[in-house]
């Protein structure tokens, strides 16, 4: 889970993270291919920049907050998934939120069956400008839905969220 710095300037942020990523059990999208890449072994090594990432499956994946560094310099990412994944919390999202070039790339994400994501989390994705879509559900940390809904509309009117919470 540690970030190796050195890995991302030598092998470029998109494959250092995809490496990461996988070697949690996420699976990837590379810009241009229809495939999920889940398997290690099979990523495909080519020039700097010729596979980039375009989206995250993190479903049941083990990624937690200290990997997070990876996700900086991904210019491609348009989706990501979290979904039964035990390790992301609040400060996952303030972090992911926080990272510039997500903010312009980033358009769909699915936060679903996070136990530790709460209001405040959520609230935190408002920065996430060119998000377009966003499903929340079965999140039983998301007290006050309705005002934090409310708060991200606000923020983001463009923002379609979809809504299954308790």
């Amino acid at each position: 889970q540690l970030v190796d710095y050195e890995r991302i300037k030598a092998v470029g942020p998109d494959r250092a993270a995809a490496e990461w990523l996988l070697r949690c059990g996420a699976k990837v999208r590379f810009r241009g291919f229809d495939r999920w890449q889940h398997d290690y072994n099979g990523l495909p090594t080519g020039p700097l920049g010729r596979y980039l990432i375009e989206a995250i499956d993190a479903t049941e994946s083990c990624i937690m907050y200290r990997g997070f560094d990876h996700l900086e310099g991904l210019e491609h990412v348009e989706e990501i998934r979290f979904n039964k994944c035990i390790y992301i919390e609040d400060a996952c999202m303030e972090r992911l939120s926080q990272i510039k070039t997500l903010q312009d790339s980033l358009k769909n994400m699915t936060i679903v069956s996070c136990g530790n994501v709460t209001d405040k989390g959520i609230i935190t994705l408002h920065n996430l400008r060119n998000l377009e879509w966003l499903l929340l559900s079965d999140l039983p940390g998301v007290k006050d839905k309705d005002q934090t809904v409310d708060r991200l509309q606000t923020a983001l009117p463009r923002l379609t969220i979809d809504l299954d919470l308790a």
